[in-house]
Parts: structure tokens; sequence; C-alpha cells
């Protein structure tokens, strides 16, 4: 009796034994799982936090461009992309708003606006190289001590809103009346009238009514006025993500633009005047037109067949007849963006009164068609540049400067294309198709081809 409860003993032992044992292997197990866990945690923690560091600390100041060792940051540019795109959806509103929310209309006149806004990839390179531009300009203007103060982007921001500290504005000065010279061919029409036509019963005098009422005299905007107007602007902007302080830096950047390039229009002597040319074209869609043309010039001379060309009657005429027309007075830029090179060049080498050869202008956009020229000089001579040549011509000055500086200490880095802003978002109805206008409605008249004479009323 006494062995077997001996050797009950002895197997209890190994039993707990036993079980000691597995119980401290399931406490390592569940240790070793337990550090692993809270490894991997740990681990996940460390990337997001990583990440949340990266989003709203390293990336907003990693940049996207260095101009001369000077930084554009991510968020500089970002937040330039949002007020850019708010600047545009204002647009569209205030534009559907003047056309009675006719979107339609809105699509036709600001439809590349529209396209911009839903290709961000565009919209941020325009962007990228705007602010680029206003680096190379600030530096410029600061080698050249030019200034701009709160002071100048308050007056400029007043002046937009014609406010003027509660009077009107300097009237320009009257501009000077230039004399046109007379042209040296005057055309005439050469159609010979050979029937007789009815003079045309005159009609009564018309009454007299009352004058127009003048209009009415400018009235000063008034600083309350003013403050109320800029005041739902800005509100306008705060609404689409856009601060008042990145406003007013676009002002200043617009100031610093004007006043450098004042200085490279002195410093490049700009002049006011260009040689300009005048000429009579006839102008032809095929090469057949413009032979018949030429025929007819050296049959008779350039101004008969001008004549004769001027003076058709549109019923006469169709898609491929020639056209004979005249341009007085442009410069030879300006004749070479409205005709092309090969016309320019003719203008500016030809004798007076010498009718030029047959001039091919090849088609340079998909749509457009080859057009034949047929020129004929009637003046060129020094004379002043219109108002609009002359902002061309200083904005040319301005993009060539630019695109020279461009060409050292200007780096992009590509990272910025993963990160275009977006928002503001367009609203999706100036995406949606045009609602089609009513059928007009088709009016069926009678066939009156076999009725009696006597049974038409008159």
């Amino acid at each position: 009796m006494a062995k077997k409860r001996k050797q009950f003993e002895e197997e209890e032992k190994r039993q707990s034994r036993k079980e000691v044992l597995l119980a401290r292997k399931q406490q390592r197990q569940t240790r070793q799982i337990r550090i692993a866990v809270i490894g991997i945690a740990a681990l996940l923690g460390a990337v997001l936090l990583i990440g949340f560091i990266n989003e709203l600390f390293i990336k907003p100041t990693s940049p996207v461009a260095m101009v001369d060792d000077e930084e554009i940051s991510m968020r500089e540019w970002r937040e330039r992309v949002t007020l850019q795109r708010a600047q545009l959806i204002i647009g569209l509103e205030n534009l559907a708003e003047t056309f009675g929310q006719d979107i339609g209309q809105v699509q036709q006149f600001a439809g590349q606006q529209i396209t911009l806004l839903e290709d961000p990839e565009t919209l941020g390179q325009l962007v990228l190289d705007q602010l680029i531009d206003e680096k190379l300009i600030l530096h410029e203007a600061g080698a050249r001590g030019i200034t701009v103060s709160d002071a100048d982007v308050q007056n400029e921001i007043e002046g937009s809103f014609n406010y003027f500290g509660g009077a009107l504005p300097t009237p320009l000065p009257t501009p000077t009346e230039t004399i046109m010279p007379t042209p040296s061919l005057t055309p005439i029409p050469t159609a010979v009238i050979t029937e007789v036509v009815p003079t045309n019963t005159p009609f009564p005098s018309p009454t007299i009514g009352p004058t127009s009422t003048p209009l009415p005299t400018a009235t000063p905007v008034s600083l309350e006025s003013f403050q109320e107007q800029f005041k739902e602007t800005l509100d306008s902007f705060t609404d689409l993500g856009v601060d008042e302080a990145e406003f007013r830096e676009v002002v200043k950047a617009q100031l610093y633009q004007d006043r450098l390039l004042e200085e490279l229009v002195e410093d490049q002597q700009l002049s006011d005047e260009a040689v300009q040319a005048s000429f009579y074209y006839i102008v032809a869609q095929t090469e057949e037109g413009a032979l018949e043309a030429m025929s007819s010039i050296e049959e008779t001379d350039f101004i008969s067949t001008w004549n004769t060309i001027r003076s058709l009657p549109p019923t006469d005429t169709t898609d491929s007849s020639p056209i004979a027309s005249e341009l007085l007075w442009r410069s030879e830029d300006e004749i070479n963006n409205l005709f092309g090179s090969e016309i320019a060049e003719a203008a500016f080498s030809l004798d007076r009164n010498q009718p030029s050869e047959i001039i091919l202008v090849s088609a340079t956009d998909e749509g457009t068609t080859d057009r034949y020229y047929i020129i004929m000089l009637s003046g060129r001579e020094i004379r002043p540049l219109s108002d609009a040549a002359i902002r061309a011509a200083e904005q040319e000055l301005l993009a060539s400067w630019l695109e020279e500086q461009r060409l050292t200490g200007v780096e992009i880095f590509e990272r910025w294309r993963a990160n275009v802003p977006s928002r503001p978002i367009l609203d999706r109805r100036f995406l949606l198709p045009p609602t089609p206008g009513p059928a007009t409605p088709t009016i069926v008249l009678p066939d009156i081809s076999e009725t009696p004479a006597e049974d038409i009323q008159e």
C-alpha cells in the first residue's frame, strides 16, 4: 500500500514539473509575441510620424526650384497655384453672372480658363515659371535699387478699385491727332452702270425729338465704398482658401516688374517710332485664283484688277474667290504677326507702286489653308507707333531679358509634378454640355406656282 502511494506521488511530481515547463514555454512565447506586436506597432507609429513630419514640415519647405541660390519652396508654389485657381474660378463666376448663368456663353468666352483648371499640371508649370520670373525680376530690382513699399502696394490696390483718396483719377492727356497722309493710289470702283435706276421716294424728314440726356458726371469713389468692395473681393478669395497676404504679394510682384521694365526700356532706348508700310493686297485661297488675278494685272494694271475684285457684289463671290483689301501703316513686326514673314519681307523690300510676284504663305495651324498674295506698296515711312505696338515691344523686351536670365542660375526639381493642388475645385456646372436652345419652328410656305395670277393677293 505504501509502495503504491509513493509511486502515485512521484507520478504527480513528474506531471507538475511537465506542466511547469509547459507553462514557462507558453509564457516565453507570449512574451515574444508581445514584443513583436509592440515592435510592429512602434515601427508603424514611426512610419506615420515620419510621414506626418514630412507632410507638415519637410515637404512644404523642400524646394521646387532654385533661382540664383534662392529656393522657391513647395509651400510658396502651392499657395500661388491655389491663388491662381481661385482667380480663374472667381472670373468664371463673375462671367456667368454677367451672362445670366448661361454656361454655354461662358464656355464660349472662357473655354481656355476652364481647360486650364481641368489640367492641374499645365497650370502648375505656368505658375512655377511665373514664380521663377518674379525671383529673377526681384534680384535685378535689388541690384538696381528698385524698391516697392507696403504703401505702394496699398495705392495700387486702391487704384484698381478707382479709389484715389475720394478724388477723381487724374485724366489722361488728350492725344494729339495724327495726320494720316493721303495714299498715293486711290482705287475707285470701275463697274459701269448701264441701266437707269429709279430714284427712291424720299422719306419724310424725321421729327426732331427731345435732346438726349447728357451722361452723368463721374462720381469719386468714397473710402467706405472702396473698403466694402475690397472686403467682398477678399472674402471671395478667403472662401477659396487664399489669404490677403498672398493677394498682396502678387500685387507687389507686378509693381516690381513694371518698375524694372521702365528701366529696361530706358536702357535699351526703345523708340516710339518705326518704319511702317501701307500696301494694297489681293489674296486667293487657290493658286488658280492667284494666277487669274496676276494675268489680269499683266493685261491691265494692279489698281484696275484690285478695283474689279473689290467692286464685285457679295453674290458674285465664292469662298475661293480672290479678296482685295488694304493695310494701312504697320511696322514690320506687326505685318509679320498679321500675315507672315513672307509678306513683311516683301512690304519692306518692294519699290512703291510695284506689284509683287505671287507670294505663297503656307498654312501654319490645323484648320487653315495656304494663301496666295499679290501686294503693291503704297507708302513706307517713319511714323509714331501705336500704344499697342509700344506695349508689345516692351513685353518682348522683358521676355527676351527673362529668357537670357534663365540660361544660368535656374534649376527646377521635378517633385512638384506629384504635388500640384487641385483645389479650389471648379463647379461641375461649367463642364456640362450647353443646353440646346429651343428649336426654330419650320415655316411652310404655300405653293403658289400654279395659282392663277388673279388669285394672288398683292
